[in-house]
């Protein structure tokens, strides 16, 4: 073989390879298929003191928003919840994506809510404990004129959950690593206060009774994955 035909040899074995690597790369299984995704069923209607105040209405995203969450995600579910002791009430919205790879992210609060016309006043970090797992969320304070609306919220990513967009990037690759396209998954609940401290006393107390009550097959999925 002469050098001409044996370097042509060696770069099309090169070409090869780096096709057979980069096609190992791509993720190929979508995590979504593994199990059926139903929000109505995985968050219930009732638990502890809290019930669906079936008396209000469901205030729905402005069209513009809602056309961009129907591009993201493939379930949203809107409730507000009002606690039969105390008559609090707390909003739960629950976004679920069976597709959250580098082409879909997530719609966050903090752009949500300005889109809408809030104003955002405050935004911390926080830690969660619930049932047995620190969650790491992030607490907002927002105001449309009189009203004022602390939120909280925590993203999930299979089933792990991530609190800051370089954290979600190097989840998406851990799985990409593994052939696994995650889905995710936002949660976020809010209150009308105007004392923010209150408001998130009372979705803590929300939340505890809410995590005691999910099915204990979607608890991972909605919490992440005890460590």
């Amino acid at each position: 073989m002469n050098a001409a035909r044996r370097k042509a040899v060696l770069l099309l074995a090169g070409m090869t390879a780096a096709a057979a690597l980069a096609h190992v790369g791509v993720p190929t299984e979508k995590i979504a298929d593994r199990w059926q995704t139903d929000l109505e069923t995985m968050f219930p209607p009732a638990f502890g003191d809290w019930e669906v105040d079936t008396s209000l209405p469901v205030i729905l995203p402005a069209p513009d928003v809602q056309a961009k969450l129907d591009k993201i995600y493939n379930q949203v579910l809107a409730r507000t919840y009002v606690n039969r002791v105390t008559g609090e009430r707390v909003m739960l919205s629950v976004a679920y994506g069976g597709d959250q790879s580098d082409g879909m992210q997530a719609h966050l609060p903090e752009v949500c809510y300005p889109a809408q016309g809030f104003e955002l006043r405050g935004a911390r970090k926080v830690t969660l404990e619930l049932e047995g797992r620190h969650i790491p969320a992030k607490r907002l304070q927002t105001r449309l004129g009189s009203r004022y609306e602390p939120v909280t919220y925590w993203l999930t990513l299979g089933e792990t959950v991530a609190a800051t967009r370089t954290e979600r990037k190097l989840q998406q690759m851990r799985y990409g690593l593994r052939g696994l396209v995650p889905d995710g998954m936002l949660v976020r609940v809010s209150t009308i206060h105007r004392d923010a401290a209150q408001g998130f006393a009372v979705q803590d107390e929300f939340l505890r009774a809410m995590a005691d009550a999910v099915p204990a097959a979607s608890r991972s999925r909605i919490l992440g994955a005890m460590s």
